[in-house]
């Protein structure tokens, strides 16, 4: 069983540590109406103080939907955080109209835009108030490189990067998120009908117990396939190499 509560001390401690090292005034988080952003706001809030914690939520018109809105609003009034929803449709739209070749059905560029834009007025703010942009990204996220290089990636710290997706879950309910946001289906919400585990191929449980035996306890590739279906350990194999360069400096060549 896990040690919520140890995760939960332990996490408020390095949001804490890292915003004094920084020389920060506090937090900047944006929230999606999704689990990890949620987790994310009250964790920080523990660590921080409420009045140190902005959450923007940065909907797009015509694709986010109104419940994630709701919920993330909901999110920043139970903690009593100051919020701000800002659309970013006409932001988008400004990239699209500049752009010569600009595909509107290339969901995969689109989306990445999308995340990248968020990340911009996430900056803007933290800037503006001298605060640290903090993550919502997860472990089993982190790992396998489901998040944009420089949108939803691009940030200061990632409290919950230590945190399985089923471990956010779990923390998640000892915080006191609320039951419908910690059950909702995973989204990344860059197009209808998206969701984390369709795109992925494999559900959270299965991922995080691949991952757990492939990476923390360095389990043979051949010993995990005797207990998991031999195309998901590929596809999970396939992403932790492809993606890997997502969580690293840039290269540069030797001299």
């Amino acid at each position: 069983m896990s040690n919520y509560p140890g995760m939960k001390y332990m996490i408020t401690d390095f949001i804490r540590q890292k915003v004094r090292e920084a020389g920060s005034s506090g937090a900047v988080i944006g929230l999606s109406g999704g689990i990890d952003s949620a987790l994310t706001a009250y964790l920080a809030v523990e660590a921080l103080g409420a009045d140190k914690v902005l959450g923007l939520l940065l909907p797009e018109k015509g694709i986010t939907p109104k419940q994630d809105i709701d919920d993330a609003t909901e999110v920043a009034k139970i903690l009593g955080i100051e919020h701000k929803i800002i659309d970013i449709s006409e932001v988008l739209s400004s990239f699209s109209s500049s752009i010569p070749d600009y595909e509107r059905n290339n969901l995969l560029s689109n989306g990445n835009l999308k995340a990248r834009t968020r990340m911009c007025i996430l900056y803007y703010h933290a800037n503006l108030m001298h605060r640290m942009v903090v993550g919502t990204g997860n472990k089993t996220e982190l790992l396998i490189g489901y998040f944009t290089k420089y949108g939803d990636g691009g940030v200061d710290i990632e409290p919950i990067g230590c945190l399985y997706k089923t471990q956010v879950r779990g923390l998640s309910r000892l915080m006191g998120v609320p039951a419908r946001i910690i059950e909702k289906t995973p989204t990344a919400g860059l197009w209808h009908g998206q969701t984390d585990e369709k795109e992925l191929g494999v559900t959270y449980e299965v991922a995080d117990k691949i991952l757990t035996m492939l990476v923390d306890e360095k389990k043979d590739i051949l010993e995990v396939k005797k207990k998991f279906p031999s195309a998901q350990v590929d596809r999970l194999l396939a992403l932790l190499k492809s993606n890997k360069h997502k969580s690293m400096p840039p290269p540069a060549p030797e001299i």
